[in-house]
């Protein structure tokens, strides 16, 4: 059982995506829960895959996939 832990690093994946970014990496960013936001706004593209039906709502302007393939295609389209 887990009892305790420090996260060593806060906002870990907008940090990573930045990071990426610095060193002239376009990044496309999934993600599927509020815990990606920071990183899907961060990235040069962002997409929810199957997110929450109230993520959705709140945040139209990721486009939305729920298969693997989809999500494959939509990558390989901002290629």
């Amino acid at each position: 059982r887990i009892i305790d832990y420090n996260l060593r690093q806060s906002d870990q994946k907008r940090k990573a995506v930045r990071a990426f970014q610095s060193l002239a990496f376009k990044v496309i960013a999934a993600g599927d829960s509020y815990n990606d936001l920071s990183m899907l706004q961060a990235a040069d593209h962002g997409i929810l895959f199957r997110p929450p039906d109230t993520m959705k709502a709140e945040y139209p302007e990721f486009p939305v996939t729920t298969e693997y393939t989809d999500l494959r295609e939509r990558i390989e389209a901002l290629l």
